[in-house]
């Protein structure tokens, strides 16, 4: 696996630990390609993404030189079970631009005072998912936004397309009648997915989806189509203050 200039400058501090995990940032190449190995095993076989990837077995990009990857860590089976992949807005100029920005025009949102950080290509072992990983991995992302000074997260979420049309126009319904920012903030997809007006009752949204909403995140327009993924995906704006003090609530308050 090609060397990669990691920019870590948080990677020797431990973040948030029970018993069993370990959330924390990849501090070695070694841990690195463990989640990059991990991103490839869902992504692409589990999904069938069809991955753009230069070496077997490894889901890497242009972008994942730039970013520091967090990961939970179980120390029972000593493996990596989840990870995300985090890009403040200094790695994002030397990279050239944030990942979201090649599915989106961000003009109104990046005209924006403050700092940001992209969420992205966060995944969770299939054997994982059913207790608290995902939480464990948000408490990670807001030590990082508390520590680092974020004022916003931003990232593409993104809903199935093998669930049909009507799940995906359900989904939308309801982003656009609870979730939709103010026009001023909206994004426009480079790929817009075509949509017609069938809808169902009840439907299950995405849990990465469903976290950013409960943190109080924004869904700023239509879905950007990802055809090497099957994916629609939207793009999430969450201002950290909001964000903060909700984390401070539910971790701080009930330690």
């Amino acid at each position: 696996m090609a060397t990669q200039a990691q920019n870590i400058t948080v990677n020797q501090t431990r973040l948030k630990t029970n018993k069993r995990f370990q959330v924390r940032l990849a501090e070695n190449q070694d841990e690195i390609e463990q989640c990059l190995r991990l991103r490839y095993r869902i992504f692409s076989q589990e999904m069938g993404a069809r991955l753009s990837t230069k070496e077997a077995g490894i889901d890497q990009d242009r972008f994942d030189e730039f970013c520091q990857h967090l990961m939970v860590f179980d120390n029972e089976t000593g493996k990596i079970i989840a990870t995300t992949r985090l890009l403040l807005s200094e790695d994002a100029k030397r990279s050239g631009l944030f990942y979201s920005e090649t599915e989106f025009d961000l003009k109104h949102v990046l005209s924006q005072p403050g700092r940001f950080m992209e969420v992205g290509r966060t995944c969770i072992d299939l054997n994982s998912r059913k207790g608290s990983v995902l939480a464990i991995l948000w408490q990670g992302i807001a030590d990082i936004v508390i520590k680092k000074n974020v004022d916003y997260l931003i990232g593409c979420a993104s809903i199935s397309l093998r669930d049909g049309d009507t799940y995906i126009n359900s989904i939308m319904h309801i982003l656009r009648n609870k979730h939709f920012s103010g026009n001023d903030m909206r994004v426009r997809p480079l790929i817009p997915l075509r949509l017609d007006k069938e809808l169902v009752g009840d439907v299950i949204i995405p849990p990465l989806l469903k976290g950013y909403l409960r943190q109080g995140a924004l869904i700023c327009g239509e879905p950007h189509w990802d055809a090497e993924f099957n994916v629609a995906d939207v793009f999430v704006l969450l201002p950290c203050d909001a964000m903060s003090q909700r984390y401070q609530r539910h971790f701080f308050e009930r330690a």
